[in-house]
């Protein structure tokens, strides 16, 4: 009985053989988004392709792989080719993935990223060039396709909204092959209008193959280079195109794009209405202000009494007269007291006073300096007299006197015997003279 019961190893070879050998399953085209993508260390792709409501695992080996130039990512809708197989260790069926590329909506979101990229790089989406959109404007100009909803609503919202502004209508091709050029030729128009305070830029929704004209180059360089700020209103709230990040302000449809261009009448009545009161208001006020003011500059005593004024300022210089002749007073006596202290000086009135003391001071120094100038002298004499005797002392000729001489030779005075050798002439000083002599012989000891 055992024998009916089949291995999981052997269902899975079944499921193996009866899928990979259907004809159909060899060659399949499918498209889809890619999921759950990883990349193996060894080159392989692993991923899911899914649609809205199922999926399917893939495979990619490097051998495949390397032989396309697109490098997939989660998001991306491609277009591949390949075999419905089973892995038969996992008892899971994939597609064996031999081709793959972007398919055409993936591929204008490739072009709307890089482009998108390029632009914001280059500065044209920064906010510090985008222009205010005028508050009340006298014209506006809307440049759209002639007939459809997006121009309906637009010039119904802006008529009930505030109905003085005056419409100029640009229509273009909003779509197909040459609407990005038509789109740049009337942006380019409504720019020669000087009369011109707003441009709205819209069309209704579609796919983003519908809406691809506004995410071409040419027309986000023309609202860019445009002096009149462009309100950019394409597609419905969910789509976004590169001409809404370098439109001045981007509206989520074209109605909001009216919306955004008016103000509104009624808000504009509400807004008077309110100024109008305030300005009456502020009047009054200003007025009670003013009638506080002269009603108190009315009751004000010394306005109703100026005569008031003058005396309290008679009173004032009086008390500076005052002031300023008791200073005078007291200044000049001051002086006087100083005059009569040096008048009764003793010195000023016997000035010989002064010449006697500075006679005696001369008469004291002069003592001094004599004093001075003879203990020096002394002093002097007493040195030299000193240096007198040490020269004595210290002459040769002194020790004669002892009874000592001195001996010559060649007039230089010998101090050492083995100066001389026998027969030598030589001259003896004595106390009374000089004697001559010959040398007998010399004893060195």
């Amino acid at each position: 009985m055992n024998n009916e019961y089949l291995s999981v190893t052997d269902i899975n070879k079944i499921i193996k053989y009866t899928v990979e050998g259907n004809e159909e399953l060899r060659s399949v085209y499918l498209k889809g988004e890619i999921s759950n993508l990883k990349f193996h260390g060894r080159g392989h792709l692993y991923f899911s392709l899914k649609d809205e409501s199922s999926k399917i695992n893939a495979v990619m080996f490097n051998y495949a792989r390397i032989l396309t130039n697109y490098t997939p990512k989660d998001g991306d809708f491609v277009l591949v080719h390949g075999r419905v197989g089973v892995y038969e260790v996992g008892g899971s069926y994939q597609i064996y993935v031999d081709d793959m590329s972007l398919d055409g909506i993936g591929n204008l979101y490739v072009l709307f990223e890089e482009l998108k990229k390029k632009l914001s790089k280059e500065g044209l989406f920064d906010k510090e060039h985008k222009q205010k959109i005028k508050r009340v404007p006298r014209k506006i100009g809307v440049i759209t396709a002639r007939t459809g909803a997006a121009v309906r609503d637009i010039i119904s919202t802006i008529n009930k909204r505030f109905p003085m502004t005056e419409i100029y209508l640009f229509p273009t091709l909003v779509q197909g092959e040459n609407a990005a050029e038509n789109i740049v030729r009337m942006i380019e128009l409504a720019n020669t209008f000087d009369d011109i305070d707003t441009i709205i830029l819209g069309r209704g929704g579609g796919s983003i193959e519908d809406l691809w004209a506004f995410n071409e180059e040419i027309v986000a360089r023309a609202i860019y280079k445009s002096r009149i700020p462009i309100i950019s209103g394409v597609g419905h709230e969910i789509d976004f195109t590169i001409s809404d990040f370098v439109a001045d302000l981007r509206a989520p449809t074209p109605t909001g794009a009216a919306l955004l261009a008016t103000p509104d009448i009624e808000e504009v009545r509400r807004y008077f209405k309110n100024a109008m009161q305030r300005c009456h208001t502020s009047i009054d006020n200003v007025i009670y202000g003013y009638t506080q003011l002269l009603n108190k500059y009315k009751s004000n005593y010394i306005l109703n009494n100026p005569t008031r004024l003058y005396e309290v300022k008679i009173q004032k210089i009086d008390n500076l007269y005052d002031r300023l002749n008791n200073y005078i007073n007291n200044y000049l006596d001051n002086y006087k007291h100083i005059i009569d202290k040096y008048k009764s000086n003793y010195i000023l009135n016997n000035p010989k006073v002064l010449y006697e003391i500075k006679g005696q001071k001369i008469n004291l120094l002069k003592d001094n300096i004599i004093k001075l100038t003879n203990k020096n002298l002394e002093n002097n004499i007493n040195k030299i007299n000193t240096l007198k005797l040490k020269l004595e002392l210290l002459n040769p000729e002194s020790i004669l006197d002892k009874g000592y001489s001195i001996v010559y030779k060649d007039n230089e005075i010998i101090k050492d015997v083995s100066k001389l050798k026998k027969d030598d002439e030589i001259n003896i000083m004595v106390k009374n003279g000089k004697i001559n002599a010959n040398v007998k012989g010399v004893d060195k000891k």
